[in-house]
């Protein structure tokens, strides 16, 4: 198949567009490489799946060195028509859409950006589909827009009409976006609902690289609500297993949701000493408050996935943790 991967500059976007051409699909990867985090660890991403630097062009299509059936073009989702001209000349037959601003905390003090990229940037993303005869939109959500739902574990069938972030808000419009599209034009939709993804190139932003980096400098790590948080921690290889599956596989309605998890909780401060312990380092811990738009807990059910799909997360935080570190120490090239 041809396929569109929107947010190939990104952590999950990366992996799933090498994953892709490594089974034999040809994939176009867009992504508008913002500054949110360090550029230089995009640009890397980019050039560990072949592409050169003059990606840092914009409109320009690179070719990837590595991969025959990989190429890449710097651009901006909310650019309507050179989205829709992208659509008419590569002909997709299905596209993947995980570029999105991301960040709960970010979205509180930079709104704007949340609805100019994740949901001016989707619309464009559902009428080019719509117009351009896509035969399945598989789209990222987030477990964020469970809020602070109490009952365990989330499932789809709960309410998600009280987002506590602009960020939830957002991701839970996409939803709403994505089933009216699916209604008025028959568009296969896929939304899945992604919970605390880590592993090797992951986001700056996230625990796991945070508290890596922190503890490997000697600097003290922010742990809020004194560490009494669970996260549903995924690691990537289970993520993208997932996505190829509901990609590849015929939609089995027009318009679904699922949650993407590992569907076993781990407590922040179990999660924080499996990281000591791996790097033999103690972490120096400041204690702060509950954040503004954070949940104390999430839990995936994934029954649904694991029906429709034969999704099996198999990978534990034990070997996430020491994959990710492999990582970690051989791209800042301290082992």
């Amino acid at each position: 198949m041809k396929i569109l991967v929107t947010g190939t500059a990104g952590f999950i976007g990366h992996h799933l567009a090498k994953a892709l051409v490594e089974r034999g699909d040809t994939v176009v990867g867009i992504d508008n490489i913002n500054d949110y985090y360090d550029v230089e660890l995009k640009y890397a991403r980019l050039a560990d799946a072949g592409i050169s630097r003059h990606a840092e062009n914009w409109y320009e299509k690179v070719q990837s060195e590595t991969y025959p059936d990989y190429s890449f073009i710097r651009m901006n989702l909310e650019d309507r028509e050179r989205l829709m001209d992208l659509f008419k000349t590569e002909k997709f037959d299905k596209v993947v859409n995980l570029a999105a601003q991301a960040g709960v905390r970010y979205s509180i003090e930079n709104p704007h950006t949340y609805v100019d990229c994740n949901i001016v940037g989707f619309l464009n993303i559902l009428e080019a589909c719509r117009h351009n005869n896509i035969k399945h939109l598989v789209y990222a959500s987030s477990s964020s827009v469970y809020g602070n739902n109490k009952k365990m574990p989330l499932s789809t069938s709960d309410n998600v009409d009280h987002p506590i972030s602009l960020y939830a808000a957002t991701k839970k419009s996409n939803e709403l976006m994505a089933h009216t599209y699916s209604h008025l034009y028959n568009i296969s939709t896929t939304g899945l609902r992604f919970f605390t993804v880590y592993g090797p190139w992951g986001r700056p932003d996230m625990a796991m690289f945070l508290f890596t980096d922190a503890i490997l400098n000697d600097r003290p790590i922010k742990v809020f609500n004194g560490g009494d948080l669970y996260r549903d921690f995924t690691y990537i290889d289970d993520i993208i297993n997932g996505i190829i599956s509901t990609l590849i596989t015929d939609a089995k309605k027009t318009y679904s949701i699922y949650n993407i998890g590992n569907s076993k909780p781990v407590k922040l401060t179990d999660f924080i000493e499996e990281i000591e312990i791996q790097t033999g380092e103690k972490a120096i811990k400041e204690m702060y408050p509950m954040q503004p738009g954070d949940v104390e807990k999430t839990w995936a059910d994934v029954e649904d996935l694991k029906s429709d799909f034969n999704y099996l997360p198999k990978t534990s935080i034990d070997i996430g943790v020491e994959r990710f570190l492999y990582w970690y120490n051989n791209y800042y090239c301290l082992s």
